[in-house]
């Protein structure tokens, strides 16, 4: 079922999404790296991840188109083993691999991956943001790292059963150098993040269970009312987190059920952490007017610490200007920076 289809159909659109500029702008700049037989974007790979010799003048590059999903994966599969025995440089554009999650295959297709003469596959992510003197965005990059991460296990599951291969645990990352359109690379170790990501599909709750613990005739037809929709969404636990909103098209969706529920969530993960027990807006005002809560508690203690410290500067403030201060708890605040999220 597509989410943003679902998101629609119980009135919470998600309104965000990629400018066509910019797809293509995008594209444009992805088929600038790999033009001529991908000669520019083996020089790059060749310059930041060293290599015998003189960048590669040869470089094979296998048709991948096959029937659906599964005949792509198979045939990606099938080129890459027969890249690994023809000890030459090959440039796979946009294969499709296939992964595991949580006990249903899930198809990803990276900007390309090159498998080296000495049978090593290293996966290659262009983006169209820029490099300016050789550093780029630490969050897009981070973001970037993921993605890559995922590709990297999923090469994995093909190199397990091909002789003479090795997935790298390096990543190019092609972005524009500088304003320009001129393509550069850098390098990035993706190690932790492979990790991180292989120890969480891991702990990924199977379709199958979910599905069994669903009551009876549960069905997310866009096509059913409202009110059956919702009810259908409302048996699948979800933990909405602001970052959800650059992710997920069901954000809207359950930021509007987390705000009318006053859950602390829709504050932050961070902010969550640091709650404890406290698990709704409500708890924590009542908690630092010191109406609930164990005093012994330090979560509740800090919160106490900084109602009395609010409580003091707007004293300080209202004899400074002769005003009077505001006597309304944090209440205004607190909810202020949830509407805000």
């Amino acid at each position: 079922m597509d989410k943003a289809v679902l998101a629609a159909a119980l009135g919470s659109p998600a309104p965000f999404g990629q400018s066509q500029f910019a797809f293509m702008r995008g594209n444009a700049f992805e088929a600038k790296v790999k033009a001529d037989g991908g000669t520019e974007l083996l020089r790059l790979l060749h310059e930041r991840l060293g290599g015998g010799g003189g960048a590669p003048s040869e470089v094979r590059v296998p048709d991948l188109t096959a029937a659906g999903p599964e005949g792509r994966a198979a045939r990606t599969a099938l080129a890459l083993r027969e890249a690994t025995a023809a000890d030459a440089w090959t440039l796979l554009d946009h294969p499709m691999l296939a992964l595991e999650v949580a006990g249903s295959p899930a198809y990803l297709e990276p900007d390309a991956v090159v498998v080296h003469p000495d049978g090593r596959w290293t996966v290659v992510e262009i983006k169209s943001f820029p490099m300016i003197d050789s550093s780029a965005d630490a969050a897009k990059v981070g973001a970037a790292a993921r993605q890559s991460a995922v590709y990297v296990l999923a090469l994995e599951r093909v190199a397990a059963v091909t002789e003479g291969a090795e997935v790298g645990h390096r990543v190019l990352l092609v972005c524009p150098k500088d304003f320009s359109n001129l393509p550069t690379a850098s390098v990035v170790d993706v190690r932790k993040q492979r990790a991180v990501t292989r120890r969480q599909l891991t702990r990924l709750t199977r379709i199958e269970d979910i599905a069994a613990a669903l009551p009876e005739g549960t069905t997310f037809d866009p096509e059913c009312s409202p009110r059956e929709l919702e009810a259908a969404v409302e048996s699948v636990g979800a933990a909405y987190a602001p970052e959800c909103l650059a992710a997920c098209e069901l954000a809207f969706h359950c930021r509007s059920r987390s705000r009318a529920e006053g859950a602390v969530e829709s504050l932050g993960r961070g902010v969550r952490g640091e709650l404890g027990g406290l698990t709704t807006v409500a708890e924590v005002l009542a908690a630092a007017a010191g109406r609930k809560g164990d005093p012994a508690d330090p979560t509740v203690a800090a919160l106490r610490r900084a109602a009395a410290l609010r409580a003091e500067a707007l004293e300080t403030a209202a004899a400074r200007t002769g005003t009077p201060g505001s006597t309304a708890p944090y209440a205004e605040a607190l909810e202020g920076t949830a509407a805000c999220r």
